[in-house]
């Protein structure tokens, strides 16, 4: 008996002690992080992951946000005595939605392990098979199937133009080329004027067309929208700075928040954004500076297009960089080859050699043995005349080669 007293009081002395180190690791900032963001690193055979909060997928408490600037903690991981509080879970009281499962390797995971290494986010427009596989061999975090489709897709003066039908079609073309990368829909213009339809049109998006998460435009106008999406369990990302869909009203494709009262707006609209559970944000046409603190202020990703070098991320259209597009040449847009100078010479040469009579050439042809043409044209009553004249024919041909070649 004194024997197995003592095995259980020995037993329960170790308990107590392995108790005790687990609210001491609780209180190493190491240790807490793992807690928070160790299921989050990506990985090939990860597809779903959900109920996460977007509180815990936004801290940054294991990330320098800027040089020489000290992250902060997550709110509420911490009393004001610096010891855990044990009153509420570290996930209670929190804004939840679910990740949608990713048929690619690339998800929000991902793209969430690359904020958090501080490794910049690489995103691009995609709006057919051509362009989605060329983007998509290429690497990229995320594919965007933008409502720039309007513009350089369907030749329209503006996005403002593009419906659902048109997004639905071209997302769809996305979605069953791209193998890798995280897929995101632009929202058009109309489609989310209320929360009714904003529900709508998101879930439509989702389910009919294969993306992974929404992008819509505004700040805090749209703070109402943004949050019955995400309630509803839909990824989104906002976009706020230069709006095109509503660029009429901001006073054309102008910069934003040049002023401090623009600024202030960007600003916030970021901050509302965030609060309402945007997952990342797009920042377009800011100046580098305010893009930079509005960047260092949130606790979630921005991309960057025209909002300079400090963002998470960059994006850009893929007819901007391949050269495609002739009609808008923005300023932050870099065009890394002339596409459309080098498909223009292939025309172009396709067409004179079918007015020259050099294409189609021999190796381009489909051949028939000659029993068989012989017996197909006494089948079908050609003469000996119709013969003779198609020999002079192909002789003609023969010669013309040469004399071209």
């Amino acid at each position: 008996m004194l024997n197995g007293q003592s095995v259980e009081t020995t037993t329960k002395t170790k308990k107590r002690k392995n108790n005790q180190s687990i609210n001491l690791s609780i209180n190493n900032n190491n240790n807490i992080v793992t807690m928070l963001f160790g299921r989050l690193s990506a990985c090939s055979t990860s597809k779903w992951c959900s109920h996460i909060t977007t509180s815990e997928l936004s801290s940054v408490w294991a990330r320098v946000r800027a040089k020489g600037k000290s992250a902060k903690p997550p709110v509420g991981i911490m009393n004001n005595n610096n010891s855990p509080n044990n009153n509420k879970c570290l996930l209670m009281n929190r804004r939840y939605f679910s990740v949608h499962g990713s048929t690619g390797t690339k998800s929000l995971g991902t793209i969430q392990q690359k904020y958090l290494n501080d490794e910049k986010i690489s995103m691009i427009t995609a709006y057919d098979y051509t362009s989605a596989k060329l983007c998509d061999d290429a690497g990229f975090d995320i594919l965007l199937v933008g409502d720039s489709l309007g513009m350089v897709q369907l030749g329209y003066d503006g996005t403002e133009k593009v419906t659902m039908c048109e997004m639905l079609h071209h997302c769809k073309s996305v979605s069953r080329t791209a193998n890798d990368a995280f897929l995101i829909g632009d929202m058009p213009f109309g489609s989310y004027l209320t929360v009714d339809d904003s529900l709508k049109n998101a879930c439509r998006l989702i389910k009919e067309s294969g993306m992974h998460a929404i992008k819509l435009e505004g700040g805090k106008r749209v703070v109402d929208k943004v949050s019955a999406i995400v309630d509803a369990g839909i990824l989104v990302q906002g976009h706020i700075g230069l709006t095109p869909q509503t660029a009429n009203a901001l006073g054309g494709y102008k910069v934003q928040g040049r002023t401090v009262q623009g600024a202030m707006g960007v600003y916030e609209d970021a901050m509302a954004l965030q609060e309402a559970g945007c997952f990342s944000i797009v920042l377009e046409c800011v100046p580098e500076k305010v893009a930079m603190e509005i960047t260092n202020a949130l606790d979630i990703p921005t991309i960057g297009i025209g909002a300079g070098r400090h963002t998470s991320g960059q994006v850009q259209v893929f007819h901007d960089v391949t050269g495609l597009y002739d009609r808008l040449k923005p300023k932050f847009a870099k065009r890394y080859t002339n596409a459309a100078e080098v498909m223009a010479e292939a025309l172009n040469g396709y067409r004179e050699e079918t007015e020259m009579g050099k294409f189609p050439a021999d190796e381009h042809v489909f051949k028939i043995k000659k029993s068989n043409f012989q017996e197909f044209r006494e089948a079908v009553g050609i003469s000996s005349y119709q013969e003779l004249h198609y020999d002079l024919i192909q002789e003609q041909l023969v010669e013309l080669e040469q004399a071209n070649a």
